[in-house]
């Protein structure tokens, strides 16, 4: 029988409401006194103890080292670690039970939804979109800032079909570029990658007629040039002309970028232009009360929409086998849901993420409130 998280669990349903009450009134951000569990998961330092880990998105890298950082100043007496492992081992790695949360730049798949409901002792796992972020199309081109690229021409480039940078495809859509006599050298992940699952659910998508292979997280293609993570693509990308690859936008750095056909205009990647993905796009058919995932719209063709996105999820467990576990996973999650913690990762300094809508942290706080022990 399940037991309640006891009183402190009733905080963070208490932040949900308050949360919500002050974005109406105005406020800019909830406070970070450390006295004030407004924006802490319900809790004043005093009350949180012990040590949680996580593992997952590499994507996430620089948000979670800035949630974690922020947080445990919050709560010393707290330890929270997050290993960017890559979104498929962090998945791996939570229904192990390795970690008692994870990140996660694709949804569970079916399977997996049933051994992490085994593995959260007969409850149904969290799935909620904490992170919204378009995933950049990057190059590194001497003297060459932006290109515009179709959703065509960007997958016949990672198909292997354009082979030069001066291809008619690329030049005709950049009259005003010159592009040099250089071969194009697509880079992909290494790893089981949530980044590359959904990059290739766009390429599949927006360019049906020339990216045939099903969407998936392990590149489809073999021999070509490749990166475990994403510091290892931007390690081989860096190093040579005439690379080109996707990356999550908070690590473009000073590497080119591509501005994304969309109807009749192309669209520079942007945290805005990246949330509104979402307005468009549909829950799937699973989705749950506690499972917030969506099947976002690739294909679209309304202005101002950057369609290559990465909605990562923060996976937990509705039900863990030990209190602390349990408050101090809905206390963590809680911060990083909570308006504070989205405007921390969305400073282009750190993350520049598109912060989460009122109505959407609503969702996520009652999944959150969900969290308990068993």
């Amino acid at each position: 029988m399940k037991l309640a998280v006891n009183r402190r669990m009733a905080g963070i349903a208490a932040l949900s409401a308050l949360a919500l009450t002050l974005s109406a009134c105005g406020r800019d951000a909830v406070t970070t006194d450390d006295t004030d569990s407004t924006a802490t998961g319900g809790q004043t330092a005093s009350e949180l103890s012990g040590a949680i880990a996580g593992a997952g998105a590499s994507s996430q890298e620089k948000g979670q080292n800035a949630w974690v950082a922020e947080f445990m100043t919050k709560h010393p007496g707290l330890t929270v670690s997050y290993d960017p492992t890559g979104s498929g081992a962090g998945r791996e790695q939570f229904i192990n039970g390795t970690v008692v949360f994870a990140g996660s730049d694709a949804a569970f798949k079916p399977e997996e939804i049933a051994a992490a409901t085994d593995r959260c002792y007969g409850s149904e796992p969290l799935e909620l979109p904490l992170w919204v972020s378009p995933i950049a199309v990057v190059f590194n081109l001497e003297g060459v800032d932006t290109l515009n690229m179709s959703a065509e021409t960007i997958a016949k480039v990672f198909a292997g079909q354009i082979t030069n940078w001066n291809d008619p495809a690329i030049a005709e859509a950049n009259p005003d570029v010159t592009l040099p006599d250089l071969a194009v050298v697509p880079v992909n992940r290494s790893d089981d990658s949530g980044t590359t699952d959904n990059f290739t659910e766009y390429l599949a998508a927006a360019a049906p007629e020339v990216w045939t292979f099903e969407p998936d997280g392990v590149w489809p293609i073999d021999g070509t040039q490749s990166g475990a993570q994403t510091s290892g693509v931007l390690e081989v990308v860096n190093g040579a002309q005439g690379t080109i690859a996707y990356v999550d936008a908070s690590r473009v750095e000073d590497l080119g970028s591509v501005a994304v056909g969309v109807g009749d205009e192309f669209v520079p990647y942007s945290a805005e232009a990246a949330a509104r993905v979402l307005e468009v796009s549909e829950p799937t058919e699973d989705a749950s009360d506690l499972r917030l995932t969506y099947e976002l719209a690739r294909d679209t063709t309304e202005s101002g929409v950057y369609p290559i996105v990465l909605v990562s999820y923060m996976l937990a467990c509705s039900q863990y086998d030990n209190e602390a576990d349990a408050t101090n996973v809905a206390a963590y999650l809680t911060y990083i849901a909570s308006e504070e913690g989205q405007q921390l990762a969305a400073d282009p300094a750190v993350a520049g993420i598109a912060p989460i809508s009122d109505s959407l942290r609503e969702r996520v706080m009652a999944a959150i409130d969900q969290i308990s022990a068993g």
